[in-house]
């Protein structure tokens, strides 16, 4: 099955005719194209947890990727993108594609390109304009976004019969390309999200909880205007953050009071409480492999924790979870710095219930909760207090906003 159709109304109308109008530019006319839209998206809590097969817990948001392409007939990728920063790509499909330099930005269509080829075999390739909204190496996953919306206008353009589960899936392992060991949260909720929802998601097999968020919450995502693009310079400590994982979790089944069936952290949260790995842990690792798996198993629990105040509407539990989260990624995981150390403290200290960063880290977003009435206040405060006489491209509405949950990547159905 494919994604939902959304109606062309959902779609803003000044963007799809920028999109048709550089169409036409690069492509001679718009006549059979198509449009497909991937959103980017806001972990509220479950932070380094997915790639050690551990649950997350994001929503998709209402920035997006968006691609206008039509059906070539060869094996031929040509995209451009309406933002003049990122240069036209081009590109052939094959199950061996040859990288840009790291951190091009074509390198993301590569991947899917390379993924969907692997696994279906020789496909027709596609002309196309990209235009993306989500802000750019900020934690908001717009790589991940541009991943799905080409996975899945290749999806489309050839006809392949796939769900959104197993897309999901086969792109979370292509992104791998560009050289981050990533696990597969970004990809299924940018598949997966829907509307008013945030969804708990497991791993090994893909599995996707729907949670309604309160009608009264409201997430402030803010950026710490520090880019971390996890392809470029941040490749290199998401990495080590992987591999020390592993170590940690191999150290630790050495240790003679750990059960010998236990060959992973799903199967270790699964088997002994949380007290007991602890305990263990104390004695088996040094720092900071004690501190990686710590944040680890820690932050798991806060994930189930954290869905279960959402469902009963209780706000200050989700909030002070959100906080030790932080913490945990401050001083366990060593991925904060001090803007959004700063973006978290000005949120707390003007009413929200409970912030944290979002995302791998090293700059990026931080995200607030705050119920209605306190959300004027801390967008007032976050605005005086850290944006006044910083720096930024565009609009401060573009590094500041209320994200809404969103439904998932989609076909658009376009009017002639």
């Amino acid at each position: 099955m494919y994604p939902p159709t959304t109606p062309e109304q959902h779609f803003a109308s000044p963007r799809l005719r920028a999109l048709r109008a550089e169409f036409v530019r690069h492509f001679g006319d718009s006549a059979g194209t198509r449009l497909v839209r991937a959103p980017g998206r806001v972990n509220l809590i479950g932070d380094h947890t997915d790639y050690n097969g551990l649950p997350v817990f994001p929503m998709a948001i209402q920035r997006d990727m968006a691609i206008l392409f039509r059906l070539r007939f060869d094996g031929e990728i040509r995209l451009h993108n309406t933002d003049p920063h990122f240069a036209p790509r081009r590109f052939h499909l094959g199950p061996e594609i040859a990288p840009e330099a790291q951190g091009d930005w074509g390198n993301y269509l590569r991947a899917a390109g390379q993924a969907i080829f692997r696994a279906h075999g020789s496909l027709l390739g596609i002309d196309g304009v990209v235009s993306g909204d989500v802000p750019v190496a900020s934690g908001l996953s717009s790589s991940s976004a541009l991943v799905v919306a080409c996975g899945l206008a290749l999806v489309v353009a050839n006809d392949i019969k796939t769900s959104s589960e197993e897309l999901a899936v086969l792109l979370a392992e292509g992104e791998r390309y560009v050289g981050a060991e990533i696990g597969g949260m970004d990809q299924a909720i940018s598949l997966g999200g829907q509307r008013n929802a945030a969804f708990r998601i497991d791993f090994n097999p893909l599995r996707l909880q729907r949670t309604p968020v309160p009608p009264d919450w409201t997430f402030i995502v803010a950026s710490s205007l520090v880019r971390a693009p996890k392809s470029g310079s941040a490749r290199n400590v998401y990495n080590a953050r992987t591999r020390e994982c592993r170590e940690a979790l191999d150290a630790f089944l050495d240790h003679p009071k750990v059960p010998g069936e236990i060959d992973g952290y799903e199967a270790l949260v699964g088997t002994l409480s949380l007290g007991e790995i602890l305990a263990v842990a104390v004695q088996a690792l040094q720092n900071p492999l004690l501190k990686r798996l710590r944040h680890t198993v820690t932050e798991a629990a806060r994930v189930a924790d954290a869905r279960a105040a959402m469902l009963r509407d209780d706000p200050e539990t989700f909030g002070q979870l959100m906080t030790s989260s932080h913490r945990s990624l401050r001083d366990d995981y060593d991925v904060s710095c001090p803007e959004l150390d700063e973006l978290v403290e000005i949120s707390l200290d003007s009413g929200a219930y409970g912030a944290r960063l979002t995302g791998a880290g090293l700059g990026g977003c931080a995200v607030a909760l705050c119920r209605s009435d306190s959300v004027e206040p801390v967008l007032a405060a976050l605005r005086r207090h850290y944006y006044e006489g910083r720096t930024y491209e565009g609009a401060l509405d573009d590094h500041l906003l209320a994200a809404q949950p969103s439904d998932g990547a989609s076909l658009v159905e376009l009017e002639p």
